[in-house]
């Protein structure tokens, strides 16, 4: 596998990684606000396995903003870039010429553990998926006065809210008659909350994520928060709604002894997450606080960093390509030289000598560049074909035969209708 793609997807677990662990950190802090709020910020970091930061970073250079030479990046780039990108191939690996690919059994072996993860996880979910299809496709309709349709299933499931962008609410066949009209009340407001915040799409999304993610610990522990946000949150938001927080409580500890938990996060059900500390905050009437206007200022210029601090940075280090690219279109198309002459210099102090080397000389129509190795043609070369001052360093010139240093040369070329090569 090329070490430039490694190190590219090592580059962006870490940086989904931090990220995650900044979104940690943030929900410690917002720990007495709405569990809404910590929700979403689960979610942002869920995205970012998503989004890769060099993907901003590169819509960024594709924005040119200034022509203005820029010979070195910007410390602040140079100091993001180098802790958000620890991976990146050595120079020499990055310079040598591609050999013709060869199966590596390591990275064949590797490809095919996530395969066989992927396609497992994936047929997993597909299989939950279709059986609670059939159970929605053979149950019986009811007439609750609800905002989405409501089925009847003879299945042990908890009730629940089946899909994403046409949700039904699935109910067990007998629970109209296991608890009582206040329970049943809250328990339904809980499942609409689903509803409302579109919690079975967010947990699809997550969903998508685990299963191509899914060697990577962190996903699987953010699906969990996630869960237990989104549960925490739809039983304040009961509350807020005036049910007795009693009955609400009996009802979902009813629910937990009666009936199976829902088998997939996208099917939100009311039994998850930790069960003690949800009856708890309920029996308590436990509401947190909404967020402040400090907080959702913080909240918002944290969010536009996150977004707007990649392309912040390719923006600062694309000028270096714009202005070359500018310089190269206000440069005068190069003369066209008729003669060339390229003669060996000999050891004479007058020509030079192998020690030295004379400066090249300029003139309209005349070039001059008495006693030059080869290594200082390409060099020069390189600076008149892209218009670059500074050239190439010697670092960037490796290999070649004795002689590209060793021997010099004297380079005369002279554009039509100028003085002839003596």
């Amino acid at each position: 596998m090329n070490p430039t793609y490694l190190s590219s997807l090592a580059n962006h677990l870490w940086q989904s990684t931090l990220f995650a662990a900044v979104a940690g950190l943030l929900t410690l802090a917002l720990r007495k606000n709405r569990a809404r709020v910590r929700h979403w910020v689960w979610l942002a970091a869920s995205l970012k396995f998503l989004v890769p930061f060099s993907l901003l970073i590169s819509l960024g250079g594709s924005i040119p903003w200034r022509t203005a030479p820029q010979t070195t990046p910007s410390n602040l780039s140079v100091v993001i870039v180098s802790v958000s990108q620890p991976f990146t191939p050595s120079p020499t690996a990055a310079s040598t010429p591609p050999e013709p690919a060869t199966a590596s059994p390591i990275t064949a072996l590797l490809w095919t553990i996530w395969a066989c993860g992927f396609l497992g996880i994936s047929g997993s979910w597909w299989i939950r998926w279709r059986r609670l299809r059939a159970a929605v496709r053979d149950g019986s309709p009811l007439h609750l006065e609800l905002p989405i349709r409501a089925v009847s299933s003879p299945t042990l499931l908890e009730p629940g809210v089946f899909g994403v962008f046409r949700p039904v609410m699935l109910l067990p066949e007998d629970i109209l008659n296991r608890l009582t009209p206040a329970q049943l009340k809250g328990v339904i407001a809980h499942e609409l909350r689903h509803v409302y915040h579109r919690d079975n799409l967010i947990a699809s999304i997550h969903m998508f994520v685990e299963t191509v993610f899914w060697l990577h610990p962190l996903v699987w522990w953010i699906g969990k928060r996630m869960v237990a946000e989104r549960e925490r949150a739809c039983d304040e938001e009961v509350l807020i709604l005036g049910n007795d927080p009693r009955a609400y409580a009996e009802g979902i500890l009813n629910v937990c002894k009666l009936y199976a938990e829902s088998p997939l996060p996208c099917v939100s059900g009311i039994t998850g997450s930790d069960l003690k500390k949800r009856i708890t905050a309920i029996a308590e009437n436990r509401v947190a606080s909404k967020l402040s206007l400090v907080r959702k200022v913080a909240l918002g210029v944290a969010a536009t960093s996150a977004l707007i601090g990649p392309l912040v940075i390719g923006i600062m280090d694309a000028p270096v390509i714009s202005a070359q690219a500018a310089s190269a279109s206000t440069v005068a198309p190069a003369q066209a030289f008729e003669v060339a002459s390229v003669k060996a210099c000999k050891d004479d102090p007058g020509d030079g000598g192998r020690g030295g080397g004379g400066s090249a000389h300029s003139s309209p129509g005349r070039l001059d560049l008495p006693c030059q190795s080869v290594r200082s043609l390409i060099r020069i070369a390189y600076i008149r074909a892209n218009f670059r001052a500074k050239g190439v360093d010697d670092l960037q010139m490796e290999g070649g035969p004795g002689w590209i240093d060793g021997q010099r040369y004297r380079v005369t070329s002279v554009a039509d209708g100028a003085a002839p090569i003596e």
